[in-house]
């Protein structure tokens, strides 16, 4: 959703509202009339008539989370939307006009989905347009420190208390947990150490035990073309050394320190890292 909204906000209509739903929280016979709307009488407890979300987001962005869950009558009428730009509302008889820019997104195999009969493939192509993937958090471990340091204001603001500092023990037990819950994890064990936090610091002690288990519960699953071990090693060094210097207000010999290598080494990974120091 944080994606879905950065686009809408870099977007033509980004004075417009944004419309969200999480499809997968609606039982199926409520989402139709959620999304499309209903006329007076459509149903037993229809006293008025109502608009829907893809109504409302006419001339805006509609996002659709777990688009996988909607079931084939609905996508049908989804479908509708995306091709003709026109829909009906639950018991109605007039089509009504729209111009809706859909964003969607799941963590399901559409494609699998396809093939099993759950999802239309003819939905599935109008929506395959533009991809984005999203990578795990395990995957992009060089942006925790700043994900953890984003948190940290943002709660210690909510709190009205002084930002927090990250102990080094602390961010490494962050930067080595797998983060099977991915950002949603990080800014829960964020939020609870910056609350439970009596001093300006966060130690490790103020995280969940399950961070100190560092094995992943699935096993490792190698790309087709192997496993790119250098470049993860310096994604995981180039992470560690931006965290000791972010810590020590980009002063080289304290961030040394804090590494353990002498300050000649340091300056020789910001080198070959291409890091810029400020």
């Amino acid at each position: 959703e944080l994606v879905a909204r950065a686009i809408h906000a870099s977007s033509p209509r980004a004075e417009a509202p944004f419309v969200a739903i999480n499809c997968g929280n609606i039982p199926s016979d409520l989402l139709e009339s959620e999304l499309f709307g209903h006329v007076r009488g459509a149903y037993t407890g229809a006293t008025s008539s109502k608009k829907g979300l893809v109504e409302l987001a006419d001339g805006v962005t509609l996002f659709l989370d777990e688009v996988a869950t909607i079931s084939m009558e609905i996508q049908s009428k989804l479908l509708r939307v995306i091709q003709e730009r026109e829909f009906r509302r639950l018991g109605g008889l007039e089509n009504i006009k729209v111009d809706v820019r859909i964003i969607a997104a799941t963590n399901t195999d559409l494609q699998a989905a396809v093939k099993q009969g759950t999802f239309r493939d003819d939905l599935y192509y109008r929506l395959n347009v533009i991809v984005i993937k999203l990578p795990p958090l395990q995957e992009r471990v060089e942006d925790i420190p700043l994900l953890a340091e984003h948190f940290i204001k943002k709660y210690s603001d909510e709190n009205g208390k002084e930002p927090r500092d990250l102990e080094p023990g602390a961010l490494k037990l962050l930067l080595d947990y797998h983060w099977p819950g991915n950002v949603r994890e990080l800014e829960n064990v964020i939020e609870r150490a910056v609350v439970l936090s009596p001093t300006k610091t966060i130690g490790p002690n103020l995280f969940p035990k399950n961070l100190a288990t560092t094995v992943p519960d699935a096993p490792i699953r190698f790309p087709g073309d192997g496993l790119p071990l250098k470049q993860r090693v310096s994604t995981f060094e180039k992470a560690l050394i931006l965290a000791a210097l972010e810590k020590t207000d980009w002063n080289q010999k304290k961030a040394a320190f804090l590494l353990g290598v002498n300050a000649t080494t340091l300056s020789e990974k910001l080198k070959r890292l291409k890091v810029r120091a400020r």
